[in-house]
């Protein structure tokens, strides 16, 4: 039987820290309130010259790094970003480049902030097809740039980073299930007005007009979709629990996205689970989209609080609204 195995992470964090001091004061409200609302006391923000794809390719580096891979052995390369360095070509591509992998299929996937389980997925569905052998699995967000910094919802939650996972397809006769068990997805565009860039796209170009109402910077309903998020993860979570026969006391890690501190908590406390079991990096890097969920399993991983046969949990939500879980036995 052929296991898809992570078997290597990877991140990076730009070097420029902006602490709450520096946001309450253009937003006029105090630190304390800020990590009160938030879990949050600092964020990183790209430098000038930063872009995705440069993260992405330290993230990605980092990976092949722990998984004692080189940049040729790598089949495929999917890369979750909304913030692309540019609109097309795809940021995979210049992650291709940048590496020295193979002239292999490298594209990009856009379901915010759940886009690293997307692309999890699909990378796990090409090993099993046995399209592929070996995949590396990036998210790289700069979100500094779309932010209205005077946006209270979205000003005070935001951060840069990168997070990076090679996963490998092994023949593994061992009866006890080691590497991806199962990474489920899910959609529901009716509320896909809850988090956006209104504007930018091909329903509403650039224009002067859209420029002067504001409208190429994230905008979020934070209560509305917080509120919704909550709801749909504990219930993917515990359908997932249900699907592979286990339960939350069988977990020895959860990753979720880190979206705020208070959600992490609620969550964890839905399902029964100490916090002490929640990986949360949300405090010292804010909410980096999609990159969030594999910043925190490269700290999990590299921190050790995983060890090989731990079962760990993976939770994502976004705008779309979007959502995922995934069950992993580590190897």
């Amino acid at each position: 039987m052929i296991r898809t195995r992570i078997i290597g992470t990877g991140s990076y964090l730009p070097s420029r820290v902006v602490p709450n001091e520096e946001i309450a004061q253009t937003l006029g409200m105090s630190p304390s309130r800020i990590q009160r609302l938030t879990g949050i006391l600092s964020r990183r923000w790209a430098g000038d010259h930063e872009a995705s794809s440069d993260m992405a390719i330290t993230a990605g580096r980092r990976a092949l790094e722990a998984a004692g891979c080189p940049g040729s052995a790598i089949d495929a390369i999917v890369l979750s970003t909304t913030s692309p360095d540019m609109a097309f070509p795809s940021t995979a591509c210049s992650v291709q480049r940048g590496l020295g992998c193979k002239q292999v299929g490298a594209f990009d996937v856009s379901a915010s902030c759940s886009g690293f389980l997307y692309g999890l997925s699909m990378a796990h569905a090409m090993i099993q097809s046995g399209q592929i052998r070996t995949c590396l699995v990036l998210a790289s967000e700069v979100k500094s740039r779309s932010l209205d910094h005077q946006d209270e919802a979205t000003a005070l939650l935001f951060g840069d980073g990168a997070g990076a996972v090679v996963v490998r397809g092994e023949a593994d006769p061992n009866p006890e299930w080691r590497g991806i068990l199962g990474i489920r997805l899910y959609t529901d565009g009716s509320h896909h007005g809850l988090i956006r860039v209104p504007s930018g796209g091909s329903r509403n170009p650039l224009s002067s007009d859209t420029l002067r109402r504001g409208e190429h910077v994230l905008r979020m309903q934070g209560a509305s979709l917080f509120r919704l998020a909550i709801r749909r993860v504990a219930q993917a979570v515990q359908d997932i629990f249900k699907e592979f026969g286990v339960s939350s006391g069988d977990v020895r890690q959860v990753v979720l996205h880190q979206a705020n501190g208070r959600i992490l908590a609620q969550v964890a406390n839905r399902l029964g689970i100490e916090q002490d079991r929640v990986a949360s990096v949300v405090e010292r890097y804010g909410n980096t989209s999609s990159a969030s969920l594999p910043i925190a399993l490269d700290d999990a991983a590299r921190s050790g609080k995983v060890s090989p046969g731990d079962l760990v949990l993976l939770g994502s939500f976004g705008g779309g609204l979007t959502w995922a879980t995934g069950l992993v036995r580590w190897s």
